[in-house]
């Protein structure tokens, strides 16, 4: 028989809700939430290692756990309020999983060609901008996404909600801004810094060797070390009033301007 939850006073349930809200509480525990069908498939197929799998039997269909193949010790019934009360959004079809973390060392990354493409976003604060990041990266099937000076985990609840679970599709990595300058330059990688001062126009360079596109926040740009080791500097031409655009949208279009290079020559 199925371990059950029904009382949304568990001392379980206050366990998920801190995994959920504090960061804190997901390095030291080294571990996150997440939820839905979709996610979990992805963080599966990621080889992702599941420590608990809860289920609202009156939302979820049990037919997906045959796909899934979890150990029936794993799985716990939860009741509606229960799942009412830990589920970050409603649409998550009644299956919420915690799994433990994955460490996102610089070194750890494996390219499998010699012209990889990177995409490095410096100090993104908004979760919805670094999920936005990580679909244009997956879309893309960049070779590795990776985030200079973070200021929140990538296992923030609303960076995978906002990623459709593309967390778990992307190679990604974190560091300081030097580290990742002096790797990039450890591994002959070029370095085009979207930057507006000394730049040229993205369209005009070479994209197809190895390859880094490197964005900034709107409100802060990119720090002045990334000027100082780029191999170039680049901008996308404003047409309006103002002067820069949201930082997913201007990754999308050098990425898409990289694969377009690389895909006709």
């Amino acid at each position: 028989m199925r371990k059950q939850i029904s009382s949304p006073q568990n001392k379980t349930v206050k366990q998920i809700l801190q995994l959920q809200e504090k960061s804190r509480n997901r390095r030291k525990e080294g571990l996150f939430v997440i939820e839905g069908i979709r996610e979990i498939e992805l963080a599966l197929k990621a080889n992702y290692q599941f420590e608990a799998v809860y289920i609202c039997q009156k939302v979820f269909n049990e037919e997906h756990l045959e796909k899934f193949s979890f150990a029936e010790h794993l799985l716990t019934e939860i009741t509606p309020e229960v799942y009412k009360k830990i589920a970050y959004r409603s649409s998550t079809e009644g299956i919420l999983g915690i799994a433990k973390i994955k460490f996102h060392e610089l070194q750890q990354l494996n390219f499998k060609t010699e012209t990889p493409l990177l995409l490095i976003a410096e100090a993104p604060e908004k979760p919805g901008n670094i999920g936005a990041i990580l679909r244009t990266a997956d879309a893309a099937n960049v070779d590795a996404v990776i985030i200079a000076n973070p200021k929140t985990d990538i296992y923030n609840t609303n960076i995978i909600r906002s990623s459709v679970g593309c967390v778990f599709t992307n190679q990604i990595a974190t560091g300081t801004t030097s580290e990742i300058i002096d790797f990039l330059k450890e591994k002959n990688i070029a370095i085009y810094s979207a930057i507006l001062q000394e730049s040229e126009i993205y369209t005009k360079q070479n994209f197809t060797k190895a390859t880094a596109i490197v964005v900034g926040t709107e409100a802060d740009g990119l720090s002045e070390e990334w000027r100082e080791h780029s191999t170039q500097n680049i901008h996308i031409p404003m047409q309006g009033e103002i002067d820069s655009m949201n930082v997913s949208v201007a990754a999308g279009i050098l990425i898409f301007e990289a694969k377009r290079q690389r895909d006709f020559n």
